[in-house]
């Protein structure tokens, strides 16, 4: 297991800034996801790392040793890459030892570590098939494997389930996961894919152009994001540019956009005309009869039925809310066109700086 520390790192790609101001420590052990949107460097970043680029300033370290100018071969980590990268004219076994012939291990060494890393990716008895004769999740186990035969100090992950199929992907990710953390080396995994990264991280840092927008465990990155960008990134929510009125006592304040009114937290608005209100779909509740505070009318505008959840879309004052209902029962599906109405709790409520992006308050939960 090795720790890693990223002090000030910067590289650009010509007149792009690819990377800018990185600063991480990645603690022994743990599996460390980089998520954002293609092209925001997340990539970049974990190639740096592995030393198929150079930075342009700043340091990375593994285990409190520098290695800016480490060549690639000699940083001790292992990747999977995101198209397998088997060599279709070797064997199972043979491309799982090549790295470990590189390293020039004697025969029985080579054999001992091949079949240990095959074993842990559920492979064994394919030894001598060639990657024509496997599937894509079998072909990713391979590269797995062989990634882990050479013993890294850091195993890095660039997208590794992208081209698998959607229920592959979830069976492979839940694999990743138990190798590594019964092997307990330390990873760095990229993905674009939110929910692949609340599900198998220990930690996230989220990225935007090339800049860390936020690091924190997975519950924290969800239900306590920091600016605008993570919150509509991880996962689905809805967002309200609202004009602030008069205080509604309690640390409450009361909030409008056109005839919608909510009791909104007054904390962190003191100073502003106008504030971002977000809240996820699934802490809308259902109105009561009698009317609640912070309800929502409006115009179902479409009905999504996907099994354990339903999402319903609705047209509120011109603006489209989403809101999603657990276990729906076929009663409860309104028809497209059906006036609505439901509430949103003040304690669900996140608050946003519309000039900065920045969180303010204490927000939800």
């Amino acid at each position: 297991m090795a720790s890693i520390q990223i002090v000030d790192l910067e590289k650009h790609f010509g007149e792009v800034r690819a990377l800018s101001g990185i600063n991480l420590e990645i603690e022994k052990g743990e599996f460390f996801t980089l998520l954002g949107p293609s092209g925001c460097g997340k990539t970049t970043l974990l190639r740096t790392i592995a030393g198929f680029y150079h930075q342009d300033k700043g340091d990375v370290y593994i285990d409190g040793e520098l290695i800016n100018n480490v060549p690639a071969y000699q940083r001790n980590t292992g990747m999977v890459f995101q198209n397998y990268a088997v060599f279709p004219h070797m064997t199972v076994f043979e491309n799982v030892a090549y790295g470990l012939r590189v390293r020039k291990l004697s025969r029985d060494e080579v054999s001992t570590k091949v079949a240990a890393a095959l074993k842990s990716v559920h492979l064994e008895g394919y030894e001598q098939r060639t990657p024509d004769k496997l599937s894509g999740g079998q072909q990713q186990r391979v590269g797995l494997a062989r990634a882990m035969a050479i013993q890294p100090r850091v195993l890095l992950f660039d997208e590794p389930l992208s081209n698998l199929d959607a229920k592959l992907r979830i069976e492979m990710r839940e694999e990743i996961r138990a190798v590594q953390k019964s092997l307990g080396i330390t990873s760095i995994y990229v993905t674009h894919d939110q929910e692949e990264a609340l599900v198998i991280s220990d930690r996230i840092a989220v990225m935007n152009q090339g800049v860390i927008q936020q690091i924190g465990k997975p519950w924290e990155i969800y239900t306590n994001p920091q600016n605008t960008f993570v919150a509509y990134f991880v996962g689905k929510i809805n967002m309200l540019t609202m004009q602030l009125g008069e205080g509604a006592g309690q640390g409450l304040r009361h909030a409008t956009l056109g005839n919608l009114a909510f009791i909104i937290p007054a904390e962190g608005t003191e100073n502003i005309p106008e504030v971002i209100v977000a809240f996820r779909p699934e802490d809308v509740i259902e109105a009561a009869r009698e009317g609640s505070q912070n309800e929502i009318v409006g115009t179902l505008k479409t009905v999504s039925f996907m099994g354990s959840l339903a999402r319903f879309e609705l047209d509120v004052e011109g603006q489209e809310i989403t809101i999603d209902r657990h276990r729906p029962r076929e009663t409860d599906m309104p028809q497209r066109g059906a006036a609505v109405s439901f509430a949103v709790p003040t304690r669900s409520m996140l608050l946003f700086d519309p000039k900065t992006g920045h969180r303010i308050g204490k927000g939800a939960k």
